[in-house]
């Protein structure tokens, strides 16, 4: 029972972000009929601008709630500045032409964004911490979940009911559904079908970077982030069906169901111990003054099997962490892993 709650919540927490989105990719297909490959870069671009919004906020001395605040705003800024450029500056040029050119020329996007986030933010990995710790822990039976992962999942609700809400009963969304069903018909009515291009792509970048905004404190935001993201993305939107928000929600909760599963597999296949590297193994966890051996414990036990880290050395690293601050004797942590050893 235990096991089958651990993977519904991680598969819902995964799911979650995912959505969000998928369901920007999914929009933009909708309505420009581009599968808009430079999609994860936005994400990126979210989650860098969400890195450098909560250090802003930070350094002026704001209260720890803000944080969110700032992811927010983060993720206005990028679909703000960004969908203009190159929404105006460069896909309205393509419209109407073969598909696979569409798809270079957001490949060619990619790259170009991914030089772009590493000439402004560099190469060394950013970490959002202060939003993860806002909500505290949740115990549910004998587990205890991050409570932040569940703010996640509500902001997916929230956003998907959102955006069906636009599409379904706003007059601004019956113009926009009839621009998806035939947008001759549609210009033939008098609609400004470049002005709901425009609409539909900068909501779409945002939410990508909402969703990069709101999971950077839950990852390291480093170049390459993008990448994994557009792969999984194009997965759900195939599943679910381009240019469908509930077939979006469904292939989300596949894919992390299905992520969730794999992970929950390949834990309980392996045996998994921490230990000190000097002064050598011990028979409990690291001894630490400042967070004790208990929540050393505790924490690697719920993140490994969890999945919140993708690599032996990911999870050593997170030991280290919690073990850093005013540890007894800890030089550094192994983790032994079918034999193989992850170490920092």
């Amino acid at each position: 029972m235990n096991v089958a709650a651990t993977i519904l919540i991680d598969a819902l927490t995964y799911a979650s972000w995912l959505f969000i989105v998928a369901l920007g990719l999914t929009l933009v297909f909708g309505v420009l009929k581009i599968l808009n490959i430079a999609h994860g870069s936005f994400y990126a671009l979210g989650a860098y601008a969400a890195a450098s919004f909560v250090g802003w906020f930070g350094a002026m001395k704001f209260a720890p709630g803000w944080s969110l605040v700032a992811m927010l705003l983060a993720a206005v800024a990028v679909a703000a500045l960004v969908a203009p450029l190159t929404e105006r500056g460069l896909l309205r040029f393509f419209y109407g032409r073969d598909e696979v050119l569409l798809v270079l020329v957001t490949y060619a996007m990619f790259l170009i964004l991914e030089d772009g986030t590493k000439l402004l933010w560099g190469t060394n990995p950013y970490y959002v911490s202060e939003p993860y710790s806002l909500f505290g822990n949740v115990e549910i039976g004998p587990q205890v979940y991050v409570g932040y992962d569940f703010l996640l999942v509500a902001l997916a609700v929230v956003v998907g009911a959102a955006v069906w809400w636009g599409l379904n009963r706003t007059r601004q969304g019956k113009i926009v559904l009839a621009v998806i069903h035939s947008e001759e018909v549609a210009a033939s009515m008098g609609v400004d079908v470049s002005r709901v291009y425009m609409g539909a792509f900068t909501v779409g970048i945002f939410l990508a970077a909402l969703g990069g905004a709101f999971t950077a404190p839950m990852i390291s935001v480093q170049p390459g982030v993008s990448v994994g993201v557009i792969i999984v993305s194009f997965a759900v939107v195939i599943i679910g069906g381009l240019g469908s928000i509930e077939g979006a929600a469904i292939g989300a909760l596949i894919v992390g169901l299905a992520r969730s599963l794999a992970a929950d597999e390949e834990v309980l296949r392996r045996q998994i111990r921490v230990n000190a590297v000097s002064p050598g193994p011990v028979e409990t966890p690291l001894t630490v003054a400042a967070h004790g051996a208990a929540d050393v414990r505790a924490y690697v036990e719920q993140m490994v099997p969890l999945g919140r880290w993708g690599s032996p050395a990911d999870v050593a690293h997170a030991v280290l962490f919690l073990a850093s601050d005013e540890a007894a004797y800890v030089t550094g942590a192994e983790l032994a892993v079918d034999g193989g050893l992850g170490q920092i």
